[in-house]
């Protein structure tokens, strides 16, 4: 019988360790689709330099994150604080296999660092495309190093690494990250926005002049990536490939998005009057967004109702930001800022944890990890600005990043009249 019990153990923890890990891959697929939306929604001239950002920042995420951001978020202990640090590194030296001292229902240490890695990436993926088309390449590199190195793991361990906003009287709760990583993201690409000010000729003599993407179909592969992706995302957050649990979270999942999709199609063709496939698009991902704090909590109506919102909120939004001046050319504040406000207030509302306490709870979160990253942004950026430069030269702009950043196109064959 105990021959049995250590061998059912053992299946159980690998199992549970491989599906782990696929939802690592998939959520590591996900940059892909971020490079595709970005360089979709945005001019042929600047593609280079966004396939760039969106290859380099994985790699600085995953470095970062072992040197001493994965120490930084889940620093051990009895939690509770707002500050801890496990130590440098990943500490193989230990325990290269990576394995817990008792087969369990849980993971190895190496796929629990990796799948987190991703998820840190993630963060600073969505900044890339709010301040794309004017930024210096090093300079947002430096931010990114910073963003996934400091505030993000920080931020992070306040929930996830047991932190202070886990030890409340009623918990904070985010599932998988609507505000940990979605609003994070979008906190930080907001105050990067306004430090770099908008494109040049995005708002002429008080009017908002659109400046359209390049290639829909990009766009629309970049969604699905992503969408693909998610189901690693919210599935990989169960921590364990449990049947029941796993399956209710990516059916709410594909349920939430399908709404935002509709939601944001059906809002702006009422009052755009014409069906606008970037909104529809970007439903589906503001649909995603907000389910993923509460994946785990809601059944299939509730999942309806939390993306349609999430697509009818992020149609008004774009208008909001573009009405503010601020130039935000792919919708990522939109998307992940506001919808993972609206997905973590939803868990209060909609969820089984539903009620006064856990709401009230819920803004205590948003409040707090929202300041502190737009704060810790802020003062990032401008740094930056000072001491190396933030934004390229008008000149550079308007020729384009890819020949300015890199000195090589995505489309040399392109007419030059493409590329205004």
């Amino acid at each position: 019988m105990e021959a049995f019990s250590a061998s059912h153990d053992y299946n159980l923890f690998t199992i549970n360790n491989v599906w782990m890990m696929a939802c690592a891959a998939g959520v590591f697929f996900m940059n892909l689709g971020f490079g595709c939306v970005e360089s979709g929604l945005t001019r042929s001239k600047n593609t280079a330099n966004i396939l760039f950002k969106n290859t380099i920042v994985p790699c600085i995420g995953i470095v970062t994150y072992a040197l001493w951001g994965f120490g930084l978020m889940y620093p051990g202990g009895d939690g509770g604080g707002w500050f801890g640090f496990a130590g440098f590194g990943l500490g193989f030296e230990n325990d290269i296999a990576g394995l817990t001292s008792v087969y369990n229902a849980g993971y190895t240490y190496w796929t629990d660092f990796l799948y987190q890695a991703m998820f840190a990436a993630t963060a600073a993926t969505i900044v890339s495309g709010a301040v794309a088309e004017r930024i210096k390449l090093g300079s947002f590199m430096v931010f990114t190093a910073l963003l996934v190195g400091v505030s993000y793991p920080i931020t992070g361990m306040w929930k996830w690494g047991n932190g202070w906003l886990n030890n409340l009287s009623t918990p904070f709760y985010d599932f998988a990250g609507s505000t940990v990583v979605h609003s994070v993201g979008g906190w930080a690409a907001l105050a990067g926005i306004i430090i770099l000010g908008p494109r040049l000729g995005k708002y002429v003599d008080g009017r908002i002049r659109p400046i359209l993407g390049h290639s829909m179909p990009l766009v629309m592969i970049g969604v699905f990536v992503l969408w693909l992706g998610w189901f690693g995302f919210n599935g990989g957050s169960v921590l364990s490939a449990d049947p029941g649990m796993v399956s209710l979270v990516l059916v709410t999942t594909a349920i939430a998005a399908a709404a935002g999709g509709l939601g944001a199609t059906f809002t702006s063709w009422i009052w755009q009057k014409k069906p606008d496939v970037t909104m529809a698009l970007n439903g589906i991902l503001a649909g995603l967004v907000a389910i993923t704090a509460g994946a785990d909590q809601m059944g299939p109506i509730s999942s309806m109702v939390i993306g349609a919102v999430g697509g009818i909120i992020v149609v008004f939004s774009v208008t909001f930001f573009d009405k503010l001046k601020l130039d935000d050319p792919v919708g990522a504040t939109s998307v992940h800022l506001v919808n993972g406000i609206w997905g973590t207030l939803a868990v209060g509302i909609f969820g089984k944890l539903a009620g006064f306490a856990q709401l009230f709870s819920q803004i205590v979160g948003i409040v707090a990890i929202g300041a502190f990253t737009f704060v810790f942004s802020l003062v990032a950026f401008k740094l930056i600005q000072l001491v190396m430069g933030l934004r390229v030269s008008a000149e550079e702009e308007q020729v384009g990043l890819d020949i300015g950043e890199h000195g090589n196109e995505a489309y040399p064959d392109f007419q030059s009249s493409l590329k205004s």
